[in-house]
């Protein structure tokens, strides 16, 4: 008995090793439609339902997966295959099914402004060869690059030329230059592809624009009058030149070093101003405006009762009647005219007043005539 599950536990496990390496040779009734160049097995065999639903579904798809992906790997490994870094690779072949893209092709990329200047021109570009001769050390060296012909920078001595300063550094001055030229080169590399992406690179300080507006040349004036060595404060003005406007103000700090108490001062009121919940009042201010309220109140009054009174007197004047003798006239404005004799009256209305009489009036006018 003994023996006997001792053999069939051998059994079982060899057949268990069995199925883990199944054969490569793998049987179908219709041969799969393969596309090495895109790693790609199509297999057009019809599943039939009792075998599907005959076993379980997971253990039925891996079996046909398994059994798909080992025709596909046997089909790979038909093509010409080479050993490369200890490693076997195998060459594609081209591509048969073609594939929607995920994303639109890459368009042509825009011509730079010399590649444009040198097709305006017809300027062909001649290809250099990477070496040339040096001179100074007798042998072929690269154009560009690490150890390039003509190498100015590995000299340890370098002639002052005449015209130039004695006491100047001439190697700093030499790289000095060759940065500049590295940032130029880099400078324009950004700005060919600002152009072809169409981004409008941002301005640094006066940007020359085919119509400048006055705003435009007031700027220009402004910063040119403040680069003076002064900062333009000893700079004339031009005639009928108005004061620049939002110059800014210039912010200023506190020392850092001495007394302290004016800083600890502003600081304890700050705070003293944040932690109070009642709303700060300022009193001149407020009594300023009540001042001002109150005078415009007062002048508007002024004016509405002097407009009534100009209008009343204008209309009694011409209003005013006849009166007789020793009578008196209407109200109103005008010198009162008496028939006989010198009267002293007021202002009297437009009627006449008899003798001796006075012309009715409010106001005290001149005296009567004949």
């Amino acid at each position: 008995m003994a023996a006997c599950s001792v053999e069939a536990l051998l059994a079982q496990a060899e057949q268990e090793e069995a199925e883990k390496l199944k054969s490569i040779t793998v049987q179908k009734d219709l041969d799969l439609e393969f596309d090495i160049g895109n790693l790609l097995a199509s297999d057009k065999t019809r599943i039939e339902s009792r075998d599907f639903r005959g076993q379980k579904k997971e253990d039925f798809l891996l079996s046909l997966a398994r059994d798909n992906t080992q025709l596909l790997v046997n089909e790979i490994w038909k093509q010409p295959s080479e050993r490369v870094d200890e490693a076997i690779v195998t060459k594609l072949p081209e591509q048969t099914t073609p594939l929607p893209r995920a994303k639109p092709p890459p368009k042509p990329r825009a011509p730079t402004r010399w590649e444009e200047f040198a097709k305006l021109k017809g300027i062909q570009n001649k290809k250099k060869t990477n070496l040339v001769w040096d001179e100074t050390a007798k042998d072929w060296r690269r154009r560009w690059g690490y150890k390039r012909a003509k190498d100015d920078t590995k000299e340890w001595l370098i002639e002052v030329p005449v015209t130039a300063d004695p006491n100047e550094d001439q190697f700093a001055k030499r790289a000095t230059a060759k940065r500049e030229r590295v940032d130029k080169n880099e400078y324009n590399r950004l700005k060919n592809i600002a152009r072809a992406q169409k981004v409008k690179l941002p301005g640094v300080g006066l940007i020359p624009t085919p119509q400048q507006s006055k705003e435009d040349l007031v700027k220009a004036v402004s910063v040119a009058r403040i680069s003076t060595a002064s900062a333009g404060r000893f700079q004339d003005r031009l005639p009928k030149e108005k004061p620049p406007r939002k110059t800014g103000k210039r912010r200023q700090f506190g020392p850092l070093i001495g007394d302290f108490s004016n800083e600890k001062q502003k600081q304890l009121e700050l705070l003293k101003h944040m932690g109070s919940k009642k709303p700060h009042l300022d009193i001149n201010r407020a009594v300023d405006k009540q001042m001002k309220e109150e005078n415009r109140e007062e002048a508007a009054a002024r004016f509405k009762k002097g407009g009534k009174k100009g209008r009343k007197g204008s209309t009694s004047a011409s209003k005013g009647g006849k009166g007789g003798k020793g009578g008196k006239g209407g109200k109103g404005k005008g010198p009162g005219k008496g028939a006989s004799g010198k009267s002293p009256g007021k202002s009297g209305g437009a009627g006449k007043g008899g003798q001796g009489g006075k012309a009715g009036g409010k106001r005290r006018g001149k005296l009567g005539k004949h």
